[in-house]
């Protein structure tokens, strides 16, 4: 061995682990699948920054060998950036840098064509993420889709499942919030999949969100502490969230969502996909009948999620939403009959129901306090649950 090279060992021989994966998965044009193939001629990612150019000339193409002894360029910032995101850890929330040589690195991940080579994760890591379900969907709900992800993640959990989205507006973070709310002390309740590094929180709304998942199941990220959000890292994190679960269920779309992307390649992983219908009127629906059109499972609790599920989970109520108190007296059954179940105006229940606009009122109100209803942007309301 050479000066050189015997300098350049003892270098890498001083440095954690994790920072010789990230310094590979930084080198350009090395992806996963030709990591694999050094790391099953070599045998370890410090055997393999150990070869001379001759040696790596087995494996890789000159164009290749030559990126591998160059070391990237922002690799020792990332570096210094990620010792700082681990020392932060604290108040019962763990930091940690896993790799396809971790026994913790989730394996359906490891399934995937191109399994990310570093995952960095925070929360409750002793907690296992057995059985899960991807709960995905629009960031702008309607209420009910709202109320629909929030109740399927609560029945999800009290199952047995953990419960992974991607901590966006909308139906994720009705997912995890549901999730949350049937949290205990011993499972993971839920996976938050996001698309930036650790060390921050997109969206900024969801900061206590996000607090509130670490303190009860994982953040995870395959992006380095320091990386923004940008628009290209949201859609390739969805293959994350379906590697991570064991179906995918679509609570509303449009035709054009990542919700859909998702979807397709939990199909293309062998993955259950699940869909819950909605309304013909409704453009969130089309995404969902366009899934139930293909062969997904329609499903209107969280039983027919279950049934597709390992058999050993135990399912305690077979309401996919909560048992919302019924309307009482004969306007707020009027009422309640005049909404259906899509969004209306006030204009159209006062001419379906028959009210006068002051019981109608009333009763629109004390429905809304109930928890019966919900208030849409531009005047519309929408009934909630069944």
């Amino acid at each position: 061995m050479n000066t050189a090279l015997r300098t350049r060992t003892a270098r890498l021989e001083a440095l954690p682990e994790w920072a010789l994966w990230l310094r590979l998965s930084q080198t350009p044009s090395v992806g996963p699948q030709t990591l694999r193939q050094l790391l099953q001629t070599f045998g370890s990612v410090q055997a393999v920054l150990a070869q001379s150019p001759q040696a790596l000339q087995q494996v890789l193409s000159h164009a290749q060998v030559q990126a591998l002894q160059l070391e990237p360029p922002d690799w020792l910032s990332l570096c210094t950036r990620t010792q700082a995101w681990l020392s932060q850890a604290g108040d019962g929330v763990q930091h940690a840098v896993w790799t396809w040589a971790d026994a913790q690195y989730p394996p359906g991940l490891l399934a995937l064509p191109d399994p990310p080579p570093l995952l960095f994760v925070q929360g409750q890591l002793e907690r296992a993420c057995n059985t899960s379900v991807a709960i995905v969907g629009s960031r702008n709900p309607t209420a009910q889709g709202r109320e629909n992800a929030r109740a399927f993640a609560h029945s999800l959990q009290t199952a047995g499942c953990c419960v992974v989205s991607g901590l966006a507006l909308g139906i994720d973070g009705a997912a995890h919030q549901g999730a949350l709310q049937a949290a205990n002390a011993i499972t993971c309740a839920t996976v938050a999949v996001v698309g930036t590094g650790l060390d921050q929180v997109y969206p900024r709304a969801h900061q206590g969100l996000a607090r509130q998942v670490a303190q009860h199941g994982w953040l995870l990220s395959e992006l380095p502490p320091g990386t923004p959000a940008i628009a290209h890292h949201f859609p390739r994190r969805n293959r994350l969230i379906a590697g991570l679960s064991s179906g995918v269920l679509v609570v509303e779309a449009a035709l054009k969502s990542g919700s859909l992307i998702t979807a397709d390649m939990a199909l293309s992983q062998g993955k259950e996909v699940f869909a819950v219908p909605g309304s013909i009127h409704s453009a969130l629906s089309r995404g969902c009948h366009a899934l139930l059109r293909q062969g997904a499972k329609l499903v209107e609790t969280a039983q027919d999620v279950l049934e597709e599920l390992p058999p050993h989970l135990q399912f305690e109520s077979h309401d996919a939403a909560p048992a919302h108190a019924q309307p009482q007296g004969a306007t707020q059954h009027a009422l309640c009959d005049a909404l259906g179940h899509d969004p209306q105006s006030l204009d159209v229940l006062l001419v379906r129901s028959q009210l006068a606009l002051e019981d109608t009122l009333v009763a629109l109100h004390e429905l809304e306090c109930r928890g019966v209803l919900a208030r849409l942007p531009g005047g519309l309301y929408q009934r909630i649950g069944a």
